[in-house]
């Protein structure tokens, strides 16, 4: 009886089909993650300057938090 090894995996490369995959993973990420800042912005948007004060925010902050960068 022979045994023959029939996957040939090596550090580094991947098939076509891998990086399509791969492609379209980063793709559905980006646009779920845009999604949520545009949610993000229009939910802060809708408060007014006393109810964003209430949470330690200001209108300017509204950008930064919604690109997930700190305010502080």
């Amino acid at each position: 009886m022979a045994a023959f090894d029939t996957t040939r995996t090596t550090y580094g490369t991947s098939s076509l089909f891998g990086r399509f995959s791969a492609m379209t993973a980063s793709l559905l990420a980006a646009i779920v993650d845009w999604n949520d800042a545009r949610a993000t912005r229009q939910t802060l948007g809708q408060l007014n300057d006393r109810e964003l004060a209430d949470i330690g925010l200001c209108r300017a902050d509204i950008d930064r938090i919604a690109e997930g960068k700190p305010v502080f």
